[in-house]
C-alpha cells in the first residue's frame, strides 16, 4: 500500500502533466506516463486522485468527448511545483556521484537544492522501483588498484575553478611533494581541469613561460583570483594535451611497442586496442604479437608490468632493458 508520502509524490506529479486548456491529457494518459516514472497505479486510481485534486486546484474535466480530458483552467493562476520527476532524480543523483568535479562551484551551488530533491524523491519511491533500484544495480570499477582520495581545500578549489571560467590570473601557494613550505606562484594562466582517477589537476602556465603544466589541486594550500586576465595557448586543445601522454608523465617521444602476450593476457586488446594504428596477430603457439605506437609513458611501464610474465617486450630495446631490470631486481628482493 503506498505511503501518504508517496500518494502525495504522484499527485505532484500528476499535476504537473495537465496541461493548460484548450489542451488536455486523459486519465489513461496520466496513468501511462506515471507508469513509466515506476509508479504503480491504476487507471482507476488516477481518476480519484484527479477528481480529488480538482477540488483544491483549478484542473477540470471535459467530458463532452471520450475520452475525457484534464486541462487547467485557462485563466487560472500560474505556478511551478517543486517537484522531479523519478528519472529526472534519478539523473540528478548520477550527476551529484560522478560529476561533481566536474562542474564550476557555482554551478554545483546552484544544483545543490535540485540535488536535495533528487534524494527527497528516490527516497519516497519503493525500493523495489527500477529506478530506485538502479543505483544499486550501476557501478564505475577503475581499471587499476583504486586509492583514496587526497583531501583538497573546498576554498582552494572554488576559486581555481572560478579564474578558470572567468579566465583570470591566480597567485597561487603550492606545496610541492616533500616539501616543508609551499612554493608561491604569482602568476599562473589556468587553461584546464582534468581529473584523474581520485587525483584533480589544473592544467596551465606559468608567469610570462608558454609551456604547458599541471599542478594537482590537492597540494594548493592558498588560492586567490587576480583581476588580470589569464593569457590563453594559441591552438591548445585539452584533448590533444592528454592524448600526448603528459597525465601518464612522458618520458620521451612517442614509441613503437612490439611485444609478444600470452593469449590470457592480451586477448582484451583485439577490442579494446592501444592505439589507431594498432596490429595484433595470433601466432601458431597460441600467443599474441602486438605492434602499436604509443606514448612513451610511466604509465605505459606501469602498465606492462601489470601483466608480469604475460608479456614479453621485443622492441625498443630501452624500454625491454628497462622492464628486464625491474624484474631482476623485484626477483632478487623476493629472494
Amino acid at each position: 500500500m503506498a505511503t501518504n508520502q508517496q500518494s502525495l509524490l504522484r499527485q505532484w506529479h500528476m499535476l504537473r502533466m495537465v496541461p493548460r486548456a484548450p489542451a488536455k491529457i486523459s486519465a489513461q494518459a496520466v496513468c501511462e506516463r506515471l507508469c513509466a516514472a515506476d509508479f504503480r497505479v491504476t487507471e482507476r486510481t488516477v481518476q480519484r486522485d484527479l477528481r480529488e485534486l480538482s477540488n483544491v486546484f483549478p484542473i477540470v474535466v471535459d467530458e463532452r468527448d471520450k475520452p475525457y480530458g484534464w486541462s487547467w483552467l485557462r485563466d487560472a493562476s500560474s505556478f511551478d511545483l517543486p517537484g522531479l520527476t523519478v528519472p529526472e532524480a534519478l539523473t540528478l543523483t548520477l550527476v551529484e556521484q560522478h560529476l561533481q568535479h566536474h562542474l564550476p562551484p557555482i554551478t554545483v551551488d546552484a544544483l545543490r537544492p535540485h540535488f536535495r530533491s533528487a534524494a527527497r524523491t528516490l527516497s519516497a519511491v519503493e525500493d523495489s522501483a527500477p529506478s530506485r533500484a538502479w543505483l544499486d544495480k550501476v557501478r564505475s570499477v577503475p581499471p587499476q588498484q583504486p586509492l583514496l582520495p587526497p583531501r583538497m581545500d573546498e576554498a582552494c578549489q572554488r576559486t581555481v575553478y572560478l579564474a578558470l571560467m572567468q579566465d583570470r590570473q591566480l597567485k597561487v601557494h603550492y606545496r610541492k611533494r616533500d616539501a616543508d613550505e609551499p612554493t608561491v606562484y604569482a602568476s599562473v594562466h589556468p587553461l584546464a581541469i582534468v581529473q584523474r582517477g581520485g587525483l584533480v589537476y589544473l592544467v596551465c602556465m606559468f608567469a610570462g613561460y608558454d609551456d604547458v603544466r599541471t599542478i594537482a589541486l590537492h597540494r594548493i594550500q592558498h588560492a586567490e583570483v587576480l583581476y588580470e586576465a589569464a593569457r590563453g595557448k594559441p591552438g591548445f586543445d585539452i584533448d590533444a594535451y592528454i592524448a600526448s601522454g603528459q597525465f601518464g608523465v612522458i618520458a620521451g617521444e612517442p614509441v613503437n611497442l612490439r611485444a609478444v602476450f600470452t593469449r590470457a593476457a592480451g586477448e582484451h586488446l583485439f577490442e579494446t586496442p592501444l592505439s589507431a594504428d594498432q596490429v595484433l596477430a595470433s601466432e601458431a603457439d597460441g600467443r599474441l604479437r602486438l605492434s602499436a605506437t604509443v606514448p612513451n609513458t610511466r604509465a605505459l611501464v606501469w602498465w606492462l608490468l601489470g601483466f608480469g610474465d604475460g608479456v614479453v617486450i621485443e622492441e625498443p630495446a630501452s624500454l625491454r632493458e628497462e622492464l628486464a631490470g625491474i624484474a631482476h631486481r623485484m626477483a632478487a628482493a623476493y629472494g
